[in-house]
């Protein structure tokens, strides 16, 4: 799925095929990753992975991700047209025995492929259904580009949620020798915006507009939410955001090249110096990825009002 309404077109050489993976109902701003990347005309959205997110929040993590997934293409009165699909329920028991999912499938589906446009698939989550993929189908490690939001700080590492919900999915990946741009705790944590911003920004903006802050708010009162520093109350980490932006500007000069680490039971790294390099993000140009993302939902927006207008 393209969306190219827009008085600009991107270069044929220049498009991608884009899969992203999301814990969609772990908190609050995946929905902006999603968004994002929907109104973004470089991309052909070749599908949405639901991602499970641990049981401490939900018994059904997956399923919840699934449904926040649909729920947010029917605000922007997308037709699913089979874009959503079903990731792992849980987290991998070993580093050899896949999940065979839907969501794996299609990893697996577009790799193997004979489109010539690169394919990158983003992750928000945890690298379950990467993982699952490379198990059940080695040969997709050279066919295709993982970006991962997750890990701690380099060079210790530390805890860090999406690791944390799977261990031995990342430790899989980055023994790997599929390619990986890795985006860091301390790296991400730098997307901040105000919750003044986003009211006067995004909730003006149509009934996605609304729900996109209204959703945020909401989380922000949870225990969750309240226990985590850096929500202040004032502001909130669009962390996930990201996944879309280094793809729209890869932030050259924003990334070091690294041995791929392993991962400690304690979510510490590993430096293995035999390992393959892999880009290793160390900064991101937040107010590229935050400004291109408002005017993308206001023009969006925009032209839902207009189309209504025009159909009365």
């Amino acid at each position: 799925m393209i969306y190219d309404k827009y008085n600009f077109t991107v270069p044929n050489p220049k498009m991608i095929r884009l899969i992203m993976d999301t814990d969609a109902k772990n908190e609050a701003d995946d929905q902006y990753a999603i968004v994002h990347a929907l109104l973004s005309p470089k991309f052909d959205n070749r599908g949405f992975i639901a991602a499970h997110f641990g049981d401490w929040l939900s018994q059904s993590s997956m399923e919840d991700s699934y449904e926040e997934i649909a729920k947010i293409l029917d605000l922007m009165q997308i037709p699913d047209n089979h874009l959503i699909f079903k990731g792992a329920p849980r987290a991998l028991a070993d580093e050899t025995t896949p999940i065979p999912s839907a969501g794996a499938e299609l990893i697996i589906k577009e790799a193997m492929s004979n489109d010539p446009r690169p394919l990158f698939v983003t992750f928000l989550g945890p690298l379950t259904d990467m993982a699952s993929a490379l198990l059940m189908e080695p040969r997709i490690a050279d066919r295709l580009t993982v970006i991962w939001i997750g890990g701690g700080a380099y060079p210790a590492g530390e805890p860090e949620y999406n690791l944390w919900n799977d261990i031995h999915a990342a430790n899989v990946v980055f023994k790997s020798k599929v390619p990986v741009w890795q985006v860091p705790k301390n790296v991400y944590q730098r997307v901040m915006v105000s919750m003044a911003e986003l009211e006067y920004r995004v909730k003006p903006h149509g009934e996605l507009g609304n729900y996109l802050f209204e959703q945020l708010v909401e989380f922000g009162h949870t225990e969750a939410a309240i226990n985590t520093a850096i929500r202040t109350g004032e502001c909130w980490c669009l962390g996930d955001s990201p996944a879309v932006g280094l793809l729209l500007c890869d932030h050259e000069y924003h990334y070091d090249w690294l041995p791929a680490p392993e991962f400690t039971a304690d979510m510490r790294y590993i430096h293995e110096r035999n390992n393959r390099p892999i880009r290793v993000y160390k900064d991101v140009n937040s107010r590229f990825i935050l400004e291109d993302f408002f005017i993308k939902l206001a023009m969006f927006t925009e032209k839902q009002r207009a189309s209504i207008m025009r159909s009365r």
